[in-house]
């Protein structure tokens, strides 16, 4: 069987440039603000599609499926890659 090849046996597969701590704290900041946003705007787009009736359309349940996958992904996107920023570098290992 071969051998299984890993981030590690390929020198500079990822190469990594130095940023100052505050560009990450910065950036950590945005995608918290983007991520709260995201997260709000989103389940009140759902919340009001629920409570209307007249808002239950075939297109407007495109847009129900945009807002739910945008809300999903800020509720698993932005806190990891907040808590990276923080961190200065990848902390969930090689799985996460």
């Amino acid at each position: 069987a071969p051998q299984k090849m890993t981030v590690q046996d390929v020198p500079h597969a990822f190469p990594t440039v130095d940023v100052p701590d505050h560009a990450h704290y910065t950036i950590g900041v945005v995608i918290l603000m983007v991520g709260i946003t995201g997260t709000l705007g989103n389940f009140l787009v759902f919340y009001a599609f629920c409570r209307s009736r007249s808002l239950q359309t075939p297109a407007n349940t495109l847009i129900i499926n945009l807002a739910i996958s945008d809300f999903l992904m800020s509720i698993t996107q932005s806190p990891v890659f907040f808590t990276s920023s923080l961190y200065k570098h990848w902390i969930f290992g090689e799985k996460g």
